[in-house]
């Protein structure tokens, strides 16, 4: 495992974690975001859960009522690194023109989730909300994952199994 990335996301353990994944599995490494979802899925980790496919906007009143204490949104995004790197953002590192495949905008999805939460009664707590990032080396139609975005896949969901052990 790769300990920069475990070491990121390990102040997350023990908190209540809502991941939600954005993408399109039908555009090669676009599907990011979903198979990490599913590889979690599988593991049945201690986090909840969303595949938000390509329509994010759609999960925000079920990202209200799960009332997490943070949020991390993941996605294939052109950040100009090499395929396959992985990096988390914070909202505020994200500007509306980044360039994702999606209608909405990363940070306009965060931006729309902070908004709603602001008004939401039950989330009395603050909601800490971070962009994991996966830089895509293709995002045709058609095609399959490339190896490297295949291995970051791996390389996440493994440290995601980490920070969030199966459910008992």
């Amino acid at each position: 495992m790769d300990n920069e990335l475990y070491e990121q996301l390990r102040k997350f353990r023990g908190s209540r974690t809502l991941i939600v994944g954005i993408g399109n599995i039908l555009k090669a490494d676009d599907g990011a975001g979903p198979l990490v979802c599913e590889q979690l899925g599988r593991a049945k980790v201690c986090a909840d859960l969303i595949d938000a496919g390509t329509v994010p906007e759609n999960y925000i009143q079920p990202i209200i009522k799960k009332a997490p204490q943070n949020l991390l949104v993941i996605d294939a995004i052109d950040f100009g690194a090499p395929p396959g790197t992985i990096k988390i953002f914070e909202p505020q590192q994200l500007n509306s023109h980044t360039i994702s495949t999606h209608t909405l905008s990363p940070r306009l999805f965060v931006d729309m989730v902070c908004q709603n939460i602001k008004r939401a009664p039950a989330l009395r707590e603050s909601l800490d909300v971070y962009f994991v990032g996966l830089q895509p080396a293709q995002i045709q139609l058609g095609r399959s994952v490339s190896p490297q975005v295949s291995q970051a896949i791996k390389k996440l969901s493994r440290a995601l199994m980490e920070i969030f052990p199966p459910k008992q």
